[in-house]
């Protein structure tokens, strides 16, 4: 048993440290009223830095990702709230795979006179799928918690441009598709500042070939290859956003190749021409039907820092209808409900 001095002792020393506690406390929270409302805003809000190497990279590879328009000057609110919206579609989206991926069994007595090959390989593949279950939860995770998204600098206010390192354009349809269900069944409060998450599935170069290339290798993933399908009347419309970047290029004068296309496809008509061809080489029935389209072919041009003069980087999707509003004009539906009177 301990002696009195021993106990008395030992409470002393349980009194020093509450007491240390409790001053460094005090001290932390002078040193916080000292600090600048924006030096608070940063040590409680982790928010991504600029991918400076952004630029020069969707030059010569394309990328996915979120082009967010919120009101001007408050970027970085809306940054943060974008980040929450996203990642907590990418979780959710994660789990569902998971528990998809799971759901596979072997069922080997199915199939009595199965070989023990065949036993083996049955097997192998259902490991092989929940080893990629695992996978994919474990990315997803991280894509929740970090995102892995560069946040892209713009010439413009009023805007926000996150891009995924690699191409992934599976995800971006999804992730919006989940946060537009989410609002819808209230299981998510309507934001106060992301207006419009438009999901970027492409990235080029403001150029005819490249545009031409991008629109027609995402038509073919939207309808596939069933052959009945491309041969039906597929109706369609274009989105064109230019982003008031038309004025400055057109003021620029340069003999450059691609600086002259960039200059012809800002030209409203002469992009819908060129997507309209792109889209009729893949299905040659295809028909433009602005009132009822069944696919939307939306290019938003990137208002992105940093790249060389005369040279634009376009966004491009091919949605279903319900990602879009056809009146006032084409373009991505709004998360709120009332846009215009919103503060």
């Amino acid at each position: 048993m301990a002696t009195a001095e021993e106990t008395n002792e030992a409470k002393g020393q349980s009194e020093e440290r509450a007491e240390d506690r409790e001053t460094s406390r005090c001290n932390s929270v002078q040193k916080e009223e000292r600090m600048a409302p924006w030096e608070q805003h940063a040590a409680v809000i982790s928010l991504p830095r600029y991918d400076y190497a952004a630029p020069s990279s969707l030059l010569h590879r394309s990328r996915s990702g979120f082009l967010i328009t919120c009101p001007i000057k408050r970027e970085k609110s809306a940054t943060k709230e974008a980040m929450s919206l996203l990642g907590e579609s990418a979780r959710t989206s994660s789990i569902s795979a998971f528990k998809g991926y799971l759901s596979m069994k072997p069922h080997l007595t199915t199939q009595p006179s199965l070989s023990s090959g065949g036993l083996v390989a049955r097997l192998g593949r259902c490991f092989r799928a929940r080893r990629q279950a695992w996978a994919l939860l474990l990315a997803d995770d991280i894509l929740a918690q970090s995102l892995n998204l560069s946040l892209v600098k713009l010439t413009r206010s009023g805007l926000l441009l996150l891009t995924f390192p690699n191409n992934t354009s599976r995800h971006v349809i999804d992730i919006v598709s989940d946060i537009f269900c989410a609002l819808a069944s209230r299981k998510l409060k309507s934001p106060l500042w992301c207006h419009r998450i438009f999901p970027i599935q492409e990235t080029c170069i403001l150029a005819k070939k490249d545009l031409q290339l991008v629109v027609s290798k995402l038509i073919e993933d939207f309808l596939g290859k069933d052959q009945e399908k491309l041969e039906k009347h597929i109706k369609f419309a274009v989105g064109y956003n230019r982003r008031g970047m038309d004025d400055e290029i057109k003021s620029q004068k340069s003999t450059d190749k691609d600086t002259e296309e960039a200059s012809t496809l800002l030209d409203r008509d002469a992009c819908f021409k060129a997507v309209a061809g792109a889209i009729k080489a893949v299905a040659k029935n295809a028909i433009v039907d602005l009132k009822s389209p069944e696919v939307a072919v939306l290019v938003e041009l990137l208002p992105i820092s940093g790249i060389p003069q005369g040279l634009f980087v376009a966004g491009v999707s091919v949605l279903p209808l319900q990602f879009v509003t056809i009146k006032p004009r084409l373009c991505i539906k709004s998360l709120i409900a009332d846009a215009k009177g919103h503060k």
